[in-house]
């Protein structure tokens, strides 16, 4: 039975930080600029001391600054800051600025390792059977005690068994938000629509002729319907990762590109627009799982912090996955920031395969 791990809060009786001074906050100068030696936020949990009492940033994302607002720790992207709003400055996290960072409230085993071992860093060679048994018993929990977001890439939509798969995590209650480009709901619905993924039946990978129109031609029909939902009903669609989105109330954040065609009606075209309704996805999220698309992993990481504060004050983990054949994806998302990430190196059609079946999706 799968169970959280219990936060334990720093301890503040402790000499060091019962005599710390208060932290230091000073206005923004101008909107979008924060005062010289502002302190920059991580993904760990940290607390201010504010007239005499430690408060922790209960909603946190690394590279922001914190602010003080009504007695509380509010954290704000630097483009969302108001000139006079009061921010916290200083560089240590030690305490000594009455800001403290506390990177083990979670108590995580530590393994004890020789200094010289082979094989410490996560690759292909990698075994990976614990980090699926963990994974499947931490879906069955979240799936009704927490919030699991997927951030998708296309790669799923090209392959029939990997559409279906993903589409019966979604019906059975694995999915709870899905974060993704263009791209894979373009795919995805070409797929549904007209059985190819760029052209390609997405079962022999035969190339249809005339099959590079067929990505054009499901987002001008989309586009024609005027929404996702409309085109779905109108076609007769009854397959796939958005249809199944789509009939069980999920909701999708589509975050455009530059390369993008059309684009389908969802999606965001304001960079600026799509991280702020990525972000209220992940604010709530308590597992992220990211599959086959470094730069929207990567967006992903920056937003979400290693804890999530609930209702009830409860501190829990957030649990944050990267699943990327490529070595590179995974190790430069923990290059960024993110280090509690967790990294399995497969191809992603195959991974979702087995999440499938190891869920019992597949009966």
């Amino acid at each position: 039975m799968f169970e959280l791990r219990q936060y334990t809060h720093p301890d503040f009786n402790g000499e060091k930080l019962s005599n710390a001074p208060d932290a230091r906050f000073e206005p923004a100068p101008f909107d979008g600029v924060a005062p010289e030696n502002f302190h920059a936020m991580s993904i760990f949990p940290e607390y201010m001391k504010v007239g005499g009492k430690w408060l922790m940033a209960e909603e946190s994302r690394m590279d922001c600054v914190a602010v003080l607002e009504n007695g509380r720790i509010a954290v704000k992207e630097f483009r969302l800051l108001k000139q006079g709003e009061m921010v916290l400055v200083g560089r240590t996290e030690d305490g000594s600025e009455g800001i403290y960072l506390h990177a083990d409230g979670f108590c995580e085993e530590r393994s004890q390792e020789e200094a010289f071992s082979f094989r410490r860093s996560r690759s292909r060679e990698t075994a990976y059977s614990l980090d699926y048994n963990e994974l499947y018993e931490l879906l069955r929990y979240e799936k009704d005690h927490g919030k699991i977001v997927w951030v998708m890439g296309p790669a799923f939509a090209f392959d029939m068994d990997a559409r279906n798969a993903m589409s019966r995590l979604v019906e059975g209650g694995y999915v709870h938000a899905v974060l993704a480009g263009n791209a894979l709901a373009t795919h995805d619905l070409e797929g549904a629509y007209l059985g190819t993924a760029l052209g390609q039946d997405i079962y022999t990978h035969v190339s249809q002729p005339n099959g590079h129109y067929n990505h054009l031609e499901t987002i001008n029909r989309v586009r024609y319907h005027g929404s996702v939902s409309k085109f779905i009903e109108a076609e007769g669609i009854d397959n796939g990762i958005i249809y199944s989105c789509e009939k069980m109330g999920v909701p999708y954040v589509l975050g455009g590109s530059i390369r993008d065609d059309g684009p389908l009606p969802p999606v965001y075209g304001d960079v600026y627009a799509a991280q702020d309704a990525m972000r209220d996805q992940l604010r709530s999220a308590t597992t992220v799982i990211c599959m086959a698309t470094m730069l929207h992993t990567i967006a992903a990481g920056n937003m979400t912090p290693s804890y999530r504060v609930l209702p009830d004050g409860t501190v829990r983990q957030v649990y944050f996955y990267c699943v990327d054949v490529s070595e590179f994806a995974i190790n430069k998302l923990a290059d960024r920031g993110s280090l509690s990430a967790r990294g399995i190196v497969t191809n992603v059609q195959d991974f979702v395969v087995l999440l499938q079946k190891g869920l019992g999706l597949d009966k």
